[in-house]
């Protein structure tokens, strides 16, 4: 899309008035396709456009009949926490004919249909773009049959499609995610901490069967979500001889006072000789060779099932609207896209691309090629089976290097879920590398006390999946106590630091930046990594915590919709945490289609709540029985929750009453998501690394010592956009608003326009941030850890 001078576009220059779009979900379901179709049914009809669904797939399609409807905003009320696809999904013999698309033109020519999104697999969307080139054909065809009239050639000439991939399996080469693949990360997840505990009762071995005939991704992931003894995928079929190999493992660990083994096997997991390999035959080889009490479970479609969680809500809201705007702007020479995931931003990449790329994976499969085929899956699955194997498999201590390096881990400010999983990353990396780990307990409270021991591979186990933080943390900074802290550095011999925590870590770290010109302890290689569940830490997206956090809010807004079912019209009030940073308040809004949020960085005044209450009166006298308004914590010191809470009462008199609620503390624990586990444990690893090559890089060996004073010596580990980047603390300063503790710039705020416009506000939506037709296989930065959530 060629750019315009302003840098801005906005829908009164991008009207969709006369265009007629159908929205079909096809092959298998994936939960938070019913978000994708909401946010197409909706962005569709705020452009102007005649939205469709399709029911039932292309199998609807090719009958027509009811099967094609007319879609209103209603429609879509009440179904972005519904799990599955609300207007059906279906395999479809039919279409692959010739004939059967030829009735499925006739259907869409006889609606006006041009613009096709397809949500579903690799399967559905290679139908879709054989459909695509064969249109002009078929419609030729009709005319000379009698079914259309000539002109009908002329005005649907083109059939543009975009799609949207649905598929839990994340299996499809040109995105990071698809849409239900974390979710059914969720219920693996679910059934792994559940298992454990029987597990660890009865010292048993469990070998876990989960889905993925052709990808491993779901039972990589979830093996460093939970940290598995052993993973077993189809990409990378073990060394012949795995079986001893594998036992011997198993073996150490009971040794090693561990009272479970987790096993986790794709269902499409085979050798080296394409030869598969099922959970019985590794359950009857570890009964056979240990003795272990083993037992089998098989997830099934456990996995397809459930509410979706809030990342994959935000992903299909993100993607539908995606998808409009790409459907807006098409052309008759554009290619069909798909409308794809890349870091955190949103890419559009050709369809068959894709198609062709995601084949090849499978054709290096067949042929043995295993280490091509990893490549050929991105950067993401790479990574992870990457840190897996750091992680997973201790080597002997005499294959390991020995640096004499002591390196210390902290956790600093409140606890955010995931802080576990990234300190075991931190320890279990460094040990591989070479340095002796310490834990300092208490942050830097514990630090000046002397609170610091040395931490094994094994004191770490089992962290993975622990909420809170285990070391203990405290806010407290260290600039009162940096003479006591630099006597304890020098007591222990600590060469680098490690810092995972908050806006507090975040403060600590320029402290110790600044304390280093009267403190030779702290000229030493120095990381922090992000961790709250405000996501208000400067130079990062995202923060370890924050998704976990939001799946709380989710739930809860879920279950508090659900209390008011079958009463009569209700609106809540919601509290939400986050000091200063209304990311909570935004994105969980989005999430549980929320009709506003108030937060700190976009003032609002009576007016505007006025306005608010008024566009929630008229959408309950006609439409909605439930509403829903998220409100900052700290987001207005005289708008206080109580107040919206009366406002709305008074004002909505007649027509709803109100109930509020005060989340609280509850979106700061639980455990871990899988997305919180693997940005922890991902990010952890690579800033351990960073941490070896500087301690290499900076070692004097004439003193005997490492000196390091220099600003790239002393930074925090962000996601920005696509990539993990290394920033200078001290060059963050500049982006920060320390009174209120917030980034001066907040990549998130370009989502509350999509929240008011899927909420029925008549509003702005700016697309000059919007994704651009990108080549599969140019779409990832060489530095990138693509799909560093997962």
């Amino acid at each position: 899309m060629a750019q315009p001078d302003s840098k801005k576009i906005f829908f009164e220059n991008l009207s969709g008035a006369g265009k007629a779009i159908a929205v079909l979900t096809s092959g298998g379901d994936a939960q938070g396709m019913n978000g994708a179709v909401r946010a197409v049914v909706r962005m569709g009809l705020y452009v102007g456009a005649k939205v469709y669904f399709i029911h039932e797939g292309y199998q609807g399609m090719v009958d027509g009949g009811d099967n094609i409807k007319e879609a209103t905003w209603e429609s879509v009320s009440s179904m972005l926490q519904l799990g599955g696809t609300v207007i059906g999904s279906a395999r479809c013999k039919e279409f692959r004919t010739h004939e059967g698309r030829l009735k499925a033109a006739h259907n869409l020519v006889q609606h006006g249909i041009t613009n096709l999104c397809v949500i579903g697999g690799d399967g559905s969307l290679t139908g879709a773009n054989l459909f695509k080139e064969e249109w002009s054909g078929l419609l030729n065809e009709l005319v000379e049959q009698g079914l259309i009239e000539a002109d009908a050639v002329q005005k649907y000439s083109a059939l543009h499609i975009v799609g949207m991939v649905g598929s839990i399996d994340n299996d499809f080469c040109g995105t990071d995610m698809t849409i239900g693949t974390d979710s059914a990360l969720h219920r693996i997840i679910e059934v792994v901490d559940a298992i454990m505990t029987t597990a660890q009762s009865h010292q048993r071995t469990f070998v876990l069967e989960v889905m993925g005939r052709h990808c491993g991704y779901l039972a990589l992931v979830s093996g460093l979500a939970c940290g598995a003894d052993w993973v077993l995928i189809p990409e990378m079929p073990p060394e012949d001889g795995w079986e001893e190999k594998m036992c011997q493992k198993l073996s150490a660990n009971r040794a090693g006072m561990k009272r479970l083994n987790i096993i986790i096997v794709a269902e499409g997991a085979i050798d080296r000789n394409n030869k598969p390999i099922t959970t019985e035959y590794v359950k009857n080889l570890v009964v056979k060779c240990l003795g272990f009490d083993t037992r089998v479970t098989i997830l099934g479609h456990v996995q397809r099932g459930g509410t979706p969680s809030a990342f994959d809500r935000i992903l299909a809201s993100r993607m539908g609207v995606e998808a409009v705007l790409a459907l807006l702007e098409t052309t008759a020479n554009t290619p069909a896209c798909v409308v794809s995931l890349c870091g955190n931003t949103s890419v559009r990449v050709p369809l068959m691309e894709c198609v062709q790329m995601t084949q090849e994976v499978q054709k290096a499969m067949d042929q043995k090629r295993f280490e091509e085929a990893v490549k050929l899956r991105g950067r993401s699955f790479e990574n992870n089976l990457k840190t897996y194997k750091l992680l997973a498999h201790r080597k002997p201590e005499s294959e390991l290097p020995t640096s004499n390096f002591n390196v210390a881990v902290l956790n600093v400010g409140a606890p955010a879920a995931g802080m576990n999983a990234a300190v075991r990353s931190a320890v279990r990396v460094g040990i591989s590398e070479g340095h002796k780990m310490f834990a300092v307990s208490d942050g830097f409270e514990g630090f000046y006390k002397g609170q610091i021991k040395e931490v094994k591979w094994g004191d770490v186990g089992g962290w993975t999946g622990q909420g809170g933080s285990l070391l203990g943390t405290k806010r407290t900074l260290p600039a009162k106590h940096v003479e006591k802290i630099a006597e304890q550095m020098r007591k222990h011999n600590i060469n680098a630091l490690l810092i995972i925590g908050g806006f507090e870590a975040f403060e600590s770290l320029l402290q110790l930046y600044e304390a280093r010109a009267n403190y030779e302890e702290f000229c030493i290689p120095m990381c922090m990594l992000p961790a709250t569940i405000s996501n208000n830490v400067p130079g990062t997206d995202l923060s370890i915590g924050a998704d976990t956090a939001l799946n709380a809010i989710v739930e809860t807004c879920d279950r508090i919709k659900q209390s008011a079912s079958g009463t009569k019209r209700r609106v809540f009030i919601i509290e939400t945490m986050g000091g200063y940073c209304g990311y909570l308040a935004t994105v969980g809004g989005l999430a549980s289609g929320a009709d506003a949020a108030y937060i700190y960085e976009e003032p609002f005044d009576i007016k505007e709540l006025q306005a608010n209450v008024e566009h929630l009166t008229e959408k309950m006298k006609t439409s909605i029985q439930r509403g829903l308004v998220l409100r900052n914590e700290n987001c207005n010191e005289n708008y206080t929750t109580d107040f919206i809470y009366q406002l709305y009462s008074e004002e909505g008199r007649g027509v709803f009453d109100c109930r509020k609620n005060v989340l609280g503390h509850m979106q700061q624990g639980g455990a871990p998501s899988p997305f919180d586990r693997n940005f922890g444990t991902k990010i952890s690893a690579k800033a351990m690394q960073w941490v070896s090559k500087k301690l290499v890089e900076t070692f004097r060996q004439d003193e005997g010592r490492v000196f390091a004073n220099t600003e790239d010596s002393c930074c925090l580990l962000g996601m920005r956009r696509r990539t993990l980047v290394f920033q200078p603390v001290v060059q963050l300063k500049d982006e920060t608003d320390f009174v209120h503790r917030i980034p001066k710039e907040q990549w998130w705020l370009k989502l509350r326009p999509l929240m008011k416009i899927l909420a029925k506000y008549k509003t702005s939506y700016d697309v000059s941030d919007s994704g651009q037709l990108e080549h599969v296989v140019h779409n990832r930065p060489k530095d990138s850890d693509a799909s560093v959530a997962m």
